[in-house]
């Protein structure tokens, strides 16, 4: 399921002009299908409400909606991130339609998730720091259960957060992010970033 999962997922377009204030890295394939294949294993999509927190051009909203899920809903601030997104959509044609809302993903105009999946920015641009922090708090007060992706050094950061908030991480796993030269900083064509994947129960 999972390899197949990545490879229905690698058919997924990224950012078009992607935003460094926004630090919008598009999601790999292979990352997005191994956090999405440990949320079926803990019964985490199948026929529960899935959203996806600064969703961007769609990959986890998209992934989750292949998993049998009652309802997906992805928020996303970007309005061109947006547009791809429903391309997207319409390329992968998953089982369950998914709900695309432009806004701010810390702030969502809903409740009631059973499942939060995303990959926040990280906070590592001058004036974003903590960016996650939001990220994380949304999730806490919206679903029982997150998935989060995060700069790689982070866990020491999530479990404590998780564990003010009366939650407790339960599994994490190192990944890399391989990403095409996107913004003038990057010196090589491509870049891996060592990234950081965590599941966290809330109370």
């Amino acid at each position: 399921m999972k390899r197949a999962l990545e490879q229905q997922l690698a058919a997924v377009e990224g950012f078009r002009d992607p935003s460094v204030a926004l630090e919008q890295y598009p999601t790999p394939a292979d990352v997005a299908a191994h956090l999405l294949h440990l949320a079926t294993l803990h019964d985490d999509v199948a026929g529960r409400v899935v959203a996806d927190l600064g969703a961007g051009t769609g990959v986890l909203a998209l992934g989750a909606a292949t998993c049998e899920p009652e309802r997906v809903v992805g928020v996303e601030r970007d309005s061109d991130a947006l547009t791809v997104a429903q391309e997207n959509e319409r390329a992968i044609d998953p089982d369950v339609a998914v709900d695309w809302i432009r806004g701010d993903a810390t702030r969502p105009p809903f409740a009631d998730v059973d499942t939060v999946v995303m990959n926040p920015p990280f906070g590592a641009q001058r004036g974003n720091r903590h960016a996650d922090r939001g990220f994380l708090a949304t999730a806490s007060e919206l679903a029982s259960v997150s998935y989060s992706i995060h700069n790689a050094g982070s866990r020491e950061f999530v479990e404590s957060f998780a564990a003010d908030a009366g939650g407790e991480v339960t599994h994490a796993f190192a990944a890399e992010f391989d990403v095409d030269h996107q913004f003038d900083f990057h010196e090589r064509e491509r870049e891996t970033l060592d990234v950081e994947v965590f599941r966290v129960e809330w109370a």
